[in-house]
């Protein structure tokens, strides 16, 4: 019987059951206890920003960080079209419109595109971005580092200063990754911008089960941030709530969880950059596809691999390709379907999409989970050049 090489799995190698089994022996399973709290201060100490709340997931922690934009029913916020289809439904959540943006050669936001939609596109009318076609307020722009590959941040917040945009870091994908070099050296993924969003997903690079974290610019903010989460109750001993509150708070059991997982983080980047490292080497040269590069000047915590397959080379679709290596125990999978794309998006305003388009029909991630040998990695790699080369033309 074939190996199972999985695509990306959780890794329990540290002391993620004793921390758990504390949570429930002192009793603190729900909303309230200390892990919650140990985490937040852990993951601040981690990131060198202590301006952070823990919630239940990575789209509440976007929701949240648009509440906090102040992102309201007409408003318009630019987002990325390759990207999951989370980074952009808590803008309608909130009854805004996005505006959906292409990506570079990094598989993030294009900055230049970015740039030219809001100065041809839109007007400055005090400290307002008005779209030009439709009147409305361009408030914010979520930012997706995508597979942990960094965003041009320089350019991007050059521009967002620019035009008074606020800035939503979704770093749901790149806890760890930062700077090494330019204006921002030492910063991390998701503390760039106004807001940065966490996730800690099971199949992220330490997870909760759940859960997710937002990163804010003032302890004020974080403090309304997680007032918001816990249903908004204003009074600490009767039901009084002044705003619309949310049930986006972690619980201590996953805390606990994501306590001893952050204890493994550096350990578990350290292996990404091993597997990564090999996948180069036994893909470099190779005529159907190319392992894609993360950016220069950054330390990527480089969650996931992406192998760019020249799709005209081969008699087939992607999806032949993953349903063969499946059949072969390799778990791989395609990139997203564009958002703009996607049924409830199909009428929102999408800007010169180019490269987008080209990356969601050659994108193929391979296996990446931090458990992996080295000699899984060349074993998955044969499995994936067979299924690829038997469909050469």
């Amino acid at each position: 019987m074939s190996r199972f090489i999985p695509l990306s799995i959780p890794n329990f190698a540290g002391n993620e059951k004793k921390y758990i089994t504390d949570a429930i022996e002192q009793g603190w399973v729900s909303t309230g206890g200390a892990y919650i709290t140990s985490l937040e201060q852990n993951l601040g100490r981690y990131m060198n920003c202590h301006r952070l709340a823990a919630c239940q997931s990575g789209t509440a922690a976007l929701h949240l960080a648009l509440l906090e934009c102040g992102v309201m029913p007409g408003d318009m916020v630019i987002v990325p079209t390759l990207t999951f289809i989370a980074a952009v439904n808590p803008v309608r959540y909130q009854f805004a419109e996005p505006v959906f943006m292409d990506c570079d050669d990094s598989l993030c936001m294009d900055p230049m595109k970015l740039e030219e939609f809001c100065r041809e596109e839109c007007r400055v009318d005090g400290d307002k971005l008005i779209h030009n076609q439709s009147g409305k307020h361009i408030k914010a722009v979520i930012v997706v580092h995508v597979f942990g590959n960094m965003a041009d941040m320089e350019s991007i917040m050059d521009t967002a200063g620019r035009y008074s945009l606020k800035v939503v870091e979704d770093a749901t994908e790149a806890l760890g990754t930062r700077y090494t070099e330019g204006k921002y050296a030492g910063r991390y993924a998701g503390t760039i911008g106004d807001f940065g969003a966490y996730s800690f997903n099971g199949n992220k690079i330490i997870t909760t089960g759940g859960g997710g974290a937002v990163m804010a610019k003032s302890e004020q903010m974080v403090e309304h941030i997680r007032f918001l989460s816990t249903q908004a109750k204003t009074d600490p001993h009767y039901y009084v709530h002044d705003e619309i509150g949310y049930n986006y708070r972690m619980t201590n059991l996953q805390a606990a969880l994501g306590v001893a997982q952050l204890e493994e983080l550096p350990g578990f980047i350290e292996t990404k950059h091993r597997l990564y490292g090999k996948y180069k080497e036994l893909f470099e040269n190779y005529e159907y596809g190319k392992l894609l590069a993360f950016r220069e000047r950054v330390y990527s915590n480089k969650w996931f691999f992406s192998l760019e397959i020249p799709m005209e080379k081969l008699a087939c679709g992607m999806r032949t390709i993953i349903t063969g290596l499946e059949a072969e125990g390799i778990q791989t999978r395609a990139v997203w379907g564009l958002i703009h794309e996607q049924k409830p998006y199909r009428e929102a305003l999408a800007y010169k999409i180019e490269k987008a388009k080209f990356y969601s029909e050659r994108i193929l991630n391979i296996p990446c989970s931090t458990q992996l040998t080295e000699d899984d990695v060349c074993y998955a790699a044969g499995k994936i050049k067979d299924a690829i080369e038997k469909m050469a033309v």
